[in-house]
């Protein structure tokens, strides 16, 4: 499978560079994405793939179920040299309808280290016990815990000191949060932005 692997690699290169001539050699000097994206490990959902970008448009960070932990510094240093080194204005979290991380929260079975790293997604179905109650069926239930999921974190991300510290010297930087559809290949915005512009807002009320 190794070398399986390898070949297409070897093909990839090979056509990439025949279409665009000198694409690598540009990749190679500089890295500097649009977007920083925070998104589920689910092979599935590859952020460029799916965005439409080319490699070094995206900057990512990917975990199960895309939880956003506080404490997690492999995501807080990544989010830090998006905002401080490649100065990021677009963050976008996104989740996945069908996750299994969602899934694996909701179901009453061990999971190993994956309990301890969805507990952020227990609550959440605990805090929205009432309307996930309203959804009749499963599949629909984790769907709609998946988009909270996502609102959850794209403030959590917004609470950061990261974030905190670039919007108080200026920095204009949008969080925003996302679902993909596997059934259709789809984003669909979740209406859950936040920015500075925002905040100053919400400040002024």
């Amino acid at each position: 499978m190794l070398t399986d692997l390898l070949k297409r690699n070897g093909e990839w290169s090979r056509q990439r560079d025949s279409d665009d001539p000198g694409y690598f050699t540009r990749l190679a000097t500089q890295q500097s994405p649009e977007f920083f994206w925070i998104g589920c490990s689910d092979s599935r959902v590859p952020a460029n793939v799916v965005a439409g970008l080319d490699p070094g448009e995206v900057f990512v960070h990917r975990n199960v179920a895309n939880v956003i932990h506080t404490s997690d510094m492999n995501l807080l240093s990544t989010l830090e040299f998006a905002v401080d080194a490649l100065h990021i204005k677009e963050i976008i979290v996104c989740g996945h309808y069908g996750c299994g991380g969602i899934k694996a929260a909701t179901e009453d079975l061990p999971h190993g280290l994956a309990d301890h790293w969805l507990s952020p997604i227990r609550n959440l179905a605990r805090q929205y016990a009432i309307d996930l109650a309203q959804i009749p069926d499963n599949e629909s239930r984790r769907d709609k815990l998946a988009e909270f999921n996502v609102i959850e974190s794209v403030r959590r991300v917004a609470e950061t000191p990261i974030l905190q510290r670039a919007w108080a010297r200026g920095a204009d930087i949008s969080v925003h949060g996302l679902i993909y559809g596997l059934k259709d290949g789809l984003l669909r915005d979740l209406d859950c932005t936040v920015s500075s512009g925002h905040l100053e807002a919400e400040a002024a009320e």
